[in-house]
């Protein structure tokens, strides 16, 4: 992997934590944040 594809995945995931942290903030439920986060780490751990 090269340098530019390893600052690309780096904004990825960045991204994508950003977006999970954001969905969680705004849950209109707590059954819903945790959904969202069980969602998360369950994808988390598929890589």
């Amino acid at each position: 992997m090269n340098i530019a594809a390893k600052i690309r995945a780096r904004r990825i995931e960045a991204r994508n934590r950003r977006a999970v942290n954001h969905a969680i903030a705004t849950a209109a439920t707590p059954a819903m944040r945790d959904e969202i986060l069980i969602m998360a780490q369950h994808q988390q751990r598929m890589r």
